[in-house]
């Protein structure tokens, strides 16, 4: 079986093993023993799997949207400017934004897969840097990934985003959930050691919980810290951190009604 080019690093990714996506297409998975990312033969089946943005079996896209907007406002009160500008690429629906909108956080909406439906008027334009990027569950749906982590880094310094790693080795089919392979849409995997090596590609810190939820930026932050943040901000730091926060839900709707 010959060696293809790892899409993190550029040296030679081996062929580890082979799975069944969509019930039907045999892929082979090429695991990259110099930075450990691993990643499919060329995805040929993507249109397929896109036939749905977000797949009928996501029956935990509410819940961990819920769940991501808590992290997320503990992280931006910690270390960012909540007053200014942020964008959710890859946006999805656009759960996620009206979640922030709703909260009184000015994000805005990206995605070149999904329908824009519950965040509408307030697509990202391009236009400015924004303060802080949030790209959750999309890592591992990028068949680039260096070509898309370039983009953002084009509009802010810092991605907040969510994917699920492994350590060392990766797992075998049959004994991780997160190849989804019923849906075909996962076609890039990393292991902690690809995220610090992403993060020494770009001279960026890394902060992590070495499972799934994980932070690029220039500022130097207590991965200590930053795990306890992740920890509090579901018993109730979150709410803290908002009082006072002033909710964009009433405004967004006069600015909408008024552009008709």
């Amino acid at each position: 079986m010959e060696d293809v080019t790892c899409k993190i690093c550029n040296q030679k990714s081996a062929f580890v093993f082979s799975a069944v996506l969509l019930k039907k297409h045999n892929v082979k998975y090429f695991h990259c023993q110099h930075c450990s990312f691993l990643q499919t033969e060329e995805p040929y089946w993507l249109d397929e799997a896109y036939c749905q943005a977000i797949g009928t079996d996501d029956t935990g896209l509410l819940k961990r949207n819920l769940l991501l907007s808590k992290r997320t406002s503990v992280i931006i009160n910690s270390y960012f400017n909540k007053k200014s500008k942020f964008l959710d690429y890859a946006g999805g629906y656009g759960l996620f934004v009206r979640l922030m909108r709703d909260i009184g956080y000015d994000f805005y909406w990206s995605d070149l897969f999904a329908e824009n439906l519950l965040a509408r008027g307030f697509e990202f334009k391009n236009e400015n840097k924004t303060e802080l990027i949030t790209a959750f569950e999309c890592f591992e749906h990028f068949t680039n990934p260096i070509e898309e982590i370039d983009k953002m880094f084009e509009f802010s310094d810092s991605i907040l985003f969510s994917t699920r790693t492994f350590h060392d080795n990766p797992p075998k089919p049959e004994e991780w959930w997160y190849y989804s392979l019923k849906n075909g849409q996962h076609v890039s995997l990393y292991s902690n050691k690809t995220l610090r090596f992403i993060a020494d590609k770009y001279n960026l810190y890394l902060n992590s919980d070495n499972k799934s939820f994980h932070l690029l930026s220039k500022k130097k932050i207590s991965n200590w810290y930053f795990n306890l943040l992740m920890k509090l901000s579901v018993i109730g730091l979150s709410s803290i951190v908002n009082i006072g926060m002033k909710s964009k839900t009433d405004s967004d709707y006069l600015l909408l009604s008024e552009s008709k």
